[in-house]
């Protein structure tokens, strides 16, 4: 199985690296007031991937950490202990 991964991610690089050398030629984006950046077609792609798997991962951080809260709680609660599950996301009454 782990012969299967690493058959699998040699093929993943070998087809990007066949992408990144079929879309080299040079694009231009154009921002705001003139200003320009020119770079590699696949260099361009590459950056704006990254750019938004991370905006995405970052999206998620506070409802993963909810859910984490959440399990806590939970796990003390079946412990015994005298918390109770989604206490802590219950509104302040003071502050309505």
């Amino acid at each position: 199985m782990r012969f299967l991964g690493w058959v699998a991610k040699a093929v993943l690089f070998v087809l990007l690296v066949g992408f990144a050398l079929k879309n080299s030629e040079m694009v231009t984006l154009r921002y705001f007031l003139g200003q320009e950046w020119s770079a590699p077609l696949s260099l361009v792609l590459l950056l704006f991937f990254g750019l938004g798997a991370a905006l995405g991962v970052v999206a998620l951080l506070g409802l993963v950490n909810r859910q984490r809260r959440l399990i806590s709680e939970l796990r003390q609660a079946a412990a015994g202990h005298d918390v109770e599950p989604g206490a802590s996301r219950q509104p302040n009454p003071e502050l309505l």
